[in-house]
């Protein structure tokens, strides 16, 4: 593995902040990653950022493919140049933004579920995340690495101040495992905060499922789009398009208290409310 800050340097190219681009400089680590994350010979892997290929590589030697997916066209001259003198030849470069990518359509070609792995841009993981729980059908699980505020929020549990839309929508369809701990010293440039890798293993079947998902999310949403305000009023002054007495009896009924608030309520909860919302009241 070459070192980040040498091929950055023979190159002129300077990391660019707004893309989060830290990239890791001990390969001892990326081949942690990799055998924590039990990647198998028979494994399509999709990878988001692939940046100079420290991960990609070590990847491809372990799986049946890779598709690595980077933005950056002067990264990704450099990535080409690193996938060739490895000698793979099991690697395709997707040249795009993530949020751009169709993953279900992209596992339906290959025929197979696929795996997701990657270091994702604090400013975009929510928006992955999201897409990743639309697109679940098709991904067996993803290993991703988060800034530790980032990761805290995705495994918070209820009561927590960290408690939120995203704990509940993960909560729901997955099991999540912390992998590994990433400090910062281990990226160049060196990033403000360390990092944690943790494993989502999405379920084949929810215990508890919703009748309707987008409307389930969409009222983990309303809840939490006003978090100081019990539960009665943030639905009120959602877009469910539903006034204070109609959100007090429809809490009632799914037997929770409308003084609540929204980081009080447990994943199974919110499908119990979501769903007699949906039966009385579809919006």
């Amino acid at each position: 593995m070459t070192s980040p800050r040498i091929l950055l340097a023979a190159h002129n190219i300077r990391p660019k902040k707004q893309l989060g681009q830290n990239f890791i400089i001990d390969p001892a680590f990326t081949k942690m990653i990799v055998n924590r994350s039990g990647i198998l010979p028979e494994d399509v892997v999709l990878e988001i950022g692939a940046g100079l290929g420290a991960l990609t590589i070590p990847l491809a030697r372990k799986a049946k493919k890779v598709f690595a997916v980077e933005k950056d066209q002067k990264i990704i001259n450099i990535l080409k140049t690193e996938i060739l003198a490895s000698g793979l030849s099991n690697t395709v470069i997707i040249e795009k933004n993530i949020l751009t990518v169709d993953i279900e359509v992209l596992a339906e070609n290959i025929g197979r579920k696929i795996v997701v792995m990657g270091n994702l841009p604090y400013n975009i993981s929510s928006q992955i995340l999201v897409q990743l729980v639309k697109s679940r059908k098709m991904v067996s699980r993803a290993i991703l690495m988060f800034q530790k505020e980032m990761a805290q929020r995705i495994s918070a549990q209820p009561d927590c101040k960290d408690y939120g839309r995203l704990a509940v929508m993960l909560s729901y369809c997955s099991d999540i495992k912390k992998l590994a701990d990433a400090k910062a010293s281990l990226f160049f440039p060196k990033p403000k905060v360390d990092s944690e890798i943790l494993e989502l293993r999405f379920k084949n079947k929810v215990v508890h499922p919703a009748r309707d998902e987008a409307f389930f999310f969409r009222v983990i949403k309303a809840a939490f789009g006003n978090r100081r305000k019990t539960l009665k009023n943030a639905l009120a002054a959602s877009e469910l398009n539903i006034d204070a007495n109609t959100a007090k009896h429809i809490l009632e009924c799914s037997g929770i208290d409308p003084v609540r608030r929204a980081e009080t309520l447990n994943t199974e909860e919110f499908v119990k409310l979501s769903n007699l919302l949906f039966n009385s009241y579809p919006t």
